[in-house]
């Protein structure tokens, strides 16, 4: 599913570098779409990387990038979501 619009996606192993959403147009290859992508694990990843990819949205040359087919999509909602969590925290020193 794609991160960005929520779109099934029917891609087969591996996934090509250049592949894109059909919808949105997002990169495919890129940390949010793999499996292995986990905010605050080390490098937002749970498999052992040896560098840090920057922009997780984009494609990239990782090896280990498995399609996650259970992606949440929507990256607004989690965005929205991010931003309601900071602002809870904040009102805690307010």
């Amino acid at each position: 599913m794609c991160w960005k619009c929520g779109t099934a996606l029917t891609e087969s192993e591996p996934v090509s570098r250049s592949a894109e959403c059909p919808v949105c147009h997002a990169d495919i290859h890129s940390c949010r779409n793999c499996m292995f992508y986990e905010p605050g694990s080390h490098y937002d990843c749970h498999e052992t990387i040896d560098a840090l990819v920057s922009d997780k949205e984009r494609s990239n040359f990782c090896d280990s990038f498995k399609l996650n087919r259970n992606a949440s999509g929507d990256g607004n909602a989690q965005k929205a979501k991010q931003e309601a969590a900071k602002k809870a925290f904040d009102a805690l020193f307010s």
